[in-house]
């Protein structure tokens, strides 16, 4: 094994967390024939996944800053946003905190399709970047998926969690912000 091959950006839990990535934007770019419960069913399964591969990504420590790259566009977003709120209807719009925004004490409404396609943008990011041929780019791959996993995905996919469990098993209760209330 050569010191290539050693390097943190080649590590069992990186390399795992790219395919529960790849596959969680597999599927939302696919979601035509697609309803809420198998959309509910699909997530349960993939959010948690998600959540505990990025939990284990390493920290690591990028050499070229510059070779990070975004490439998931507005259009793409807002397509998908759009596609994840009419299937969801009226259980999109949910409560949630966001404790560094609003504290503990402030519940708000937020959206599910919105925190989807944030997801989706940041795994789609993290998947295009790796797959590029140079060390730089999956250093900064890593690294930002790491870094948006602590403030940006990773809070959206706990808190989607808990919305798609209600929305799964107990989808008559009032839960989402539109359900009867």
């Amino acid at each position: 094994m050569d010191n290539h091959s050693k390097h943190p950006v080649f590590h069992r839990n990186v390399v795992e967390m790219l395919a529960v990535a790849f596959e969680y934007c597999r599927f939302m770019e696919k979601l035509e024939n697609v309803d809420k419960l198998d959309l509910a069913s699909y997530l349960l399964k993939v959010l948690p996944l998600l959540y505990v591969k990025g939990e284990l990504l390493p920290e690591i420590e990028v050499e070229y800053p510059e070779a990070n790259e975004r490439f998931v566009i507005e259009e793409e977003w807002e397509g998908l946003f759009n596609h994840i709120r009419i299937i969801l209807g009226t259980d999109d719009i949910y409560f949630t905190f966001d404790p560094p925004a609003y504290g503990w004490g402030e519940s708000l409404k937020t959206s599910l399709a919105e925190h989807l396609a944030d997801i989706y943008q940041d795994m789609k990011d993290f998947v295009v970047l790796y797959q590029k041929n140079s060390l730089a780019a999956k250093e900064n791959a890593v690294a930002e998926c790491r870094h948006l996993f602590l403030d940006h995905w990773g809070p959206r996919v706990a808190s989607s969690l808990l919305a798609f469990h209600y929305l799964y098993h107990n989808g008559d209760k009032p839960y989402f912000a539109n359900s009867g209330q």
